[in-house]
């Protein structure tokens, strides 16, 4: 038998030589490209997008900015002992005489409750952003930078209603800033990366896409959050998101969870809402916002219809108070408003976000529908007070000179609070310096009992309220995660 040879052996050798040089130098090729797409210009990382085949740069950008803070305050404890416990036949049953009878009044002990979370430097005097939650009430500060170097801090202002907080660490010029980006220009499917110390695990980076964007979640009536499936935990609140770019786009500050870890659905202020309030905070320490003097409510399919709004889009104008801008303008109720200083109102929530950041004394124009026709309204804008506000949100709460907020429990406040229990009365609000805060109230509380009188509902505790005078002392007992607190609040 014959073996099959080549009929020509030399040219099967250069055939093959031929073939393996372009493998090289395609392989070659392929990878300098590569290379090209995943680097960042060392002198301007926004000049050339990270692909996501690696987040090392984005790491190395944005990592050095981000601080790990450990808040810490002073919380008083103790009180009568049978407050704090439930007897099997309600709350008047004979184990809450016997505990009273034999244990009394518990002396006040102090103990220390400690928060932790991230921020990010801004400048080089040596302002870091954070979440108001992370440092709220807080009596010391301590940051700690990615070298390992702790520095105390101090607030420089808070902004509940966003969330948002601005501190301070004096002497330091050496460490590196993070730039805050466009916002707005964040699309949904986009890759970004959350930094900070979730757990306490300082300098984790996950990355996720941009999930949704103007998510209301319940929070505040500015909520426009990004939702992200980037890992984001308890400890990450107050830490930048962050684009390809290396540019902070959002703060991370809250999550959907039954459990208190990240399924998946993680939420971020937005840059561009942040942006004007870090200034104000670095400015003067506070927050001031617009104010019309209007309560005002989404248009249902059903309304919209009714009142002929095509394309169902603007706030319907639910009270009118007087003596207030849009009363002395001539805006009344039942009026759509469209359109503010030539810009399209979407909803109830896009009206309140753009009169809050109109500056305070400016006239702007109001357009409105009325019977089905167009009417323009220049209107002087007044600074927001929290009086105001409270009024603003009639119908979902009720104020009192105690200086809180309380709303009705709903399933969607529950939600929101990580409550438990499906009736009651909740804390949503509390004004700073006021009595409830001085007692330390906190948004979130569910107001069980108010001078050993069971509250259920508002009438319960209105009723209550106006039995305190005027520097009497109210015993609060509130349910407040997994226990319950005895609070004393002085009217």
């Amino acid at each position: 038998m014959n073996a099959i040879k080549p009929t020509n052996s030399n040219a099967w050798r250069l055939g093959l030589a031929a073939i393996v040089i372009v493998s090289i130098v395609a392989g070659m090729f392929l990878a300098a490209r590569l290379d090209f797409t995943c680097s960042t210009s060392a002198s301007n990382p926004s000049q050339s997008l990270i692909v996501p085949n690696s987040f090392t740069e984005v790491a190395k950008t944005v990592s050095p900015a981000v601080v790990n803070i450990r808040a810490e305050k002073v919380v008083k404890g103790g009180g009568t002992v049978f407050r704090h416990f439930q007897g099997p036949f309600g709350n008047d049953d004979q184990f809450r005489d016997f505990f009273e009878r034999f244990f009394g009044d518990m002396p006040e002990q102090e103990f220390k409750e400690r928060s932790l979370g991230s921020g990010f430097f801004i400048d080089k005097k040596g302002y870091i952003v954070t979440n108001n939650h992370v440092i709220e009430n807080a009596d010391k500060i301590k940051v700690k930078l990615k070298n390992g170097k702790e520095y105390d801090a101090e607030i420089v202002g808070r902004d509940p209603k966003t969330d948002i907080a601005l501190i301070r660490v004096k002497g330091l010029r050496d460490f590196q800033i993070a730039r805050l980006g466009d916002s707005d220009a964040l699309e949904i499917g986009e890759w970004v990366v959350a930094i900070g110390s979730p757990f306490g695990l300082e300098h984790t980076v996950t990355a996720g896409i941009v999930s949704a964007m103007g998510r209301v979640i319940g929070s505040g009536p500015y909520d426009d959050f990004i939702q992200t499936d980037a890992s984001i935990n308890p400890g990450n609140s107050g830490g930048p998101l962050v684009n390809m770019k290396g540019e902070v786009v959002g703060i991370n500050t809250a999550i959907v969870s039954r459990s208190g870890g990240n399924v998946g659905i993680g939420f971020a202020i937005p840059a561009n809402l942040a942006r004007d309030i870090i200034e104000q905070l670095k400015a003067s320490g506070s927050v001031t916002r617009g104010w019309l003097g209007v309560s005002i409510q989404d248009l249902t399919p059903e309304l919209a219809d009714y009142y002929g709004v095509k394309d169902g889009k603007g706030a319907l104008v639910g009270e009118v108070f007087e003596g207030d801008p849009a009363d002395k303008a001539g805006i009344k109720e039942k009026d759509v408003i469209i359109e503010v200083g030539g810009q399209r109102v979407e909803s109830s929530r896009d009206l309140s976000r753009t009169i809050a950041g109109v500056p305070v004394g400016k006239e702007v124009g109001i357009k409105v529908l009325r019977d089905g026709k167009e009417r323009t309204f220049r209107i002087k804008i007044v600074k927001r007070t929290d009086d105001k506000e409270a009024v603003a949100v009639k119908g979902s709460g009720e104020r009192t000179d105690l200086g809180m907020t309380v709303a009705l429990l709903t399933p969607q406040l529950a939600r929101q609070f990580n409550i438990s229990e499906t009736e009651g009365v909740v804390v949503v609000g509390v004004e700073e310096g006021s009595p409830a805060d001085k007692a330390e109230v906190n948004k979130g509380d569910v107001i069980v009992e108010i001078d050993h009188k069971q509250i259920k509902t508002l009438e319960d505790y209105n009723r209550q309220i106006q039995k305190v005078k005027k520097g009497d002392t109210a015993s609060l007992l509130v349910r407040r995660r997994a226990g319950f607190v005895a609070l004393n609040i002085t009217k």
